[in-house]
């Protein structure tokens, strides 16, 4: 979705406040060059205080100040946060997990197929929808909140589960075969007798009520949306906030919900990204989890949440907010919110911190934030749908993250997939190597050079089909281990190891066990040769057919064994990589595959990121950005420009000077 600014702004909450300071708040945003607020999504309780009685008045107060001081707002549906009232309703409206009967007091706590729950929601927001749609400051409506499954597995569910595999599957002799139910006496012959799946050992059937689960989530988006459908008007968007596989930040594509399906109901997609900060900021989960996103519509996206204080470890060094917004901007986002205004003074986040202390006072935050604004209010017009034509692509697929959870990597258990996609796509990163995130269900890789797959463990016919005519018809195609070994349903192929690529790749397998003590001895040409490296975590036996070898396994009982393999096929290259290594030797690896797929590498590496794009006047930009406490010289290359920063010429192969954690953006003359 095109935008005609960039959005800069924070949640902001009345309802949170602890004495009445809405104007001076909103003089403080203005200041800091603040332009849009999100509000209402978790307010229920406020808005419904009982059954029917209906109070929009801390909703009108913000409205009617964003009205005012000429501030444009989001409208978040509030149905991940239910009242104590509506929870008393049924017994069933809190979700049955696999840990037992959800208790009323944390948010995002029910069951999203429960009828009362539905009913009462779609009144909430028809009632909501009613009351601001036509409001003017209004430009858009988030769904829900960081909407998952919430681990939903009630009676209903699971009897809405076994419809859903009778449609698949009308001859119920297909399913056991099909899902391996002979093992260990599992078998169902009469669908009536279909056992509590949450009890099941069947990796395959478990799997498969997972994507049943993701696929709730997908119904409930598409539901809202075609409610908001009926009252927004043309110029106000739908989005919603996705978020990620969280370890302590965001890490990787979200297990428990199919973005790229719920997407579609959407006009934008949308992002809450949480990164390390201080020494550990190196804006790695800015790219991956924004790649994520930017790849559900293959467009630009928005940053609804992001940290401005945060928790105690996530408080920005001097330089670092400012830093990371322009990253987020780099990336392809058109806005940059913050998760919260000020810091709450009661109850779970009261030290999730905003942009403002619990003082309400100016800081070091807020300063920082009033440079980005006021930067943005000059510059934001060049910045803004910034096209991002990338030459590298990175798949990605749910059924394969199921799998490897349900048949886990080594000790990486169940964040082992995410594990491996971070390990390729932070080494592309380093590099300068910008790349795309794209899902198997809309797998168009005809504009990329290099792809490559991470532990594509899960992939029909269909699939692997398509990535071998990639290769035949002259692309370059990167697996990793674990990659083409079961089908949809996680049933094992039965045949030559990795299945349909073996030709590609020119390789096969039939073992693979836990590296101990194993060393790579490599042998890439000079100039890539690598450190000493280990392989870790897993290990594929390889063997070559019409392969070459790039490395193997330096180890008496292993020495035989290819490790990672190059192979030419038809018009294209294949490579395997049998097994997981160190960093060093990966930005290696991924320097020398790139260069063989004609991709320029860029003259320098982390901590200094080059990101680039295409702006609204047809311009190149390049951003330049320094992840480290340590002033960088480089050199500006490519073209003549303008540093728009500070508004200054900036000639092919003119020193750039970054301070410590700085950014500066040349555009195009």
């Amino acid at each position: 979705m095109k935008t005609n600014q960039i959005y800069f702004g924070a949640a902001y909450y009345d309802e949170y406040l602890p004495f009445d300071r809405i104007d001076q708040d909103m003089k403080m945003m203005k200041k800091a060059g603040m332009n849009v607020i999100r509000i209402a999504e978790s307010t229920w309780s406020t808005m419904e205080p009982q059954e029917g009685v209906y109070d929009f008045t801390h909703l009108d107060r913000m409205l009617d100040a964003a009205s005012r001081y000429e501030l444009d707002v989001i409208i978040g549906t509030p149905t991940y946060a239910i009242p104590c009232w509506l929870a008393n309703k049924s017994e069933d409206i809190l979700a049955r997990t696999k840990n037992g009967q959800e208790l009323y007091g944390h948010r995002q706590n029910m069951d999203l197929t429960n009828p009362i729950y539905l009913e009462y929601a779609e009144k909430m927001i028809r009632k909501l929808l009613e009351h601001v749609c036509q409001h003017p400051r209004v430009i858009g409506y988030q769904i829900d909140n960081e909407t998952h499954h919430y681990g939903t597995a009630g009676m209903r569910v699971q009897k809405m589960f076994v419809t859903y595999l009778k449609e698949k599957f009308p001859e119920i002799k297909d399913f056991n075969k099909e899902f391996g139910l002979d093992y260990w006496s599992n078998r169902v012959d009469n669908w009536n007798d279909f056992p509590d799946v949450l009890g099941t050992i069947n990796g395959s059937l478990a799997a498969e009520f997972e994507k049943f689960q993701r696929k709730i989530v997908t119904d409930f988006h598409h539901w809202q949306a075609a409610i908001i459908n009926e009252y927004r008007t043309d110029a106000q968007f739908i989005t919603h906030n996705f978020d990620f596989e969280w370890h302590n930040i965001s890490f990787g594509l979200q297990p428990d919900t199919n973005q790229y399906d719920c997407a579609s109901c959407m006009t934008v997609a949308g992002a809450d990204i949480y990164h390390p900060s201080q020494d550990h900021l190196t804006g790695a989960e800015i790219t991956a989890c924004g790649n994520i996103i930017r790849g559900l519509k293959k467009d630009n996206y928005l940053i609804l949440e992001t940290q401005a204080q945060g928790t105690l470890e996530k408080l920005h060094y001097p330089g670092q907010l400012r830093l990371c917004a322009y990253s987020h901007l780099a990336n392809g986002a058109n806005s940059v919110m913050y998760w919260h205004w000020h810091s709450i003074h009661n109850s779970f986040e009261s030290y999730w911190k905003g942009i403002l202390s619990h003082d309400f006072s100016e800081n070091a935050t807020y300063r920082e934030a009033l440079l980005i604004g006021n930067e943005l209010k000059t510059c934001g017009t060049h910045l803004k749908n910034l096209k991002k034509t990338n030459e590298v692509a990175l798949l990605l697929d749910h059924e394969s993250l199921t799998g490897l959870k349900q048949f886990p990597i080594g000790s990486l258990g169940d964040s082992s997939y995410n594990t491996v996609v971070r390990w390729i796509g932070d080494a592309l990163y380093r590099n300068n190597i910008e790349y795309d995130m794209v899902y198997t269900q809309n797998m168009d890789l005809s504009n990329y050079k290099l792809v490559i797959i991470p532990c594509l463990y899960s992939a029909s016919n269909d699939t692997l089909q398509q990535l071998h005519q990639y290769v035949e018809n002259g692309g370059h195609l990167a697996v990793t281990f674990r990659s083409c070994f079961s089908n949809e349903h996680l049933k094992i192929y039965a045949d030559s190891q990795p299945h349909m690529l073996n030709k590609c790749l020119g390789i096969h397998y039939d073992q693979f066990t836990i590296p101990e003590q194993v060393k790579l001895d490599w042998n890439l040409p000079t100039g890539h040769n690598s450190l000493p490296s280990s392989a870790c975590t897993w290990m594929d036996l390889v063997t070559t057919d019409t392969a070459q070898i790039l490395a193997h396994y330096q180890h008496h009982a292993w020495k035989d064994y290819a490790a990672i393999t190059e192979n030419n096929y038809k018009s294209g290259k294949a490579y395997y990589i049998g097994c997981m290594f160190d960093d060093s030797s990966l930005d290696r690896f991924v320097q020398y595959i790139a260069e063989k797929a004609n991709i320029k590498l860029a003259p320098f590496q982390f901590p200094i990121i080059l990101k680039k794009g295409i702006n609204d006047y047809g311009k190149q930009v390049y951003y330049y950005m320094n992840f480290s406490k340590d002033a960088q010289n480089i050199y500006h290359t490519d073209f003549d420009g303008i540093n728009i920063l500070e508004n200054l010429p900036c000639k092919d192969g003119e020193k750039i000077q970054l301070t410590p954690w700085g950014v500066q953006i040349v555009e195009e003359q």
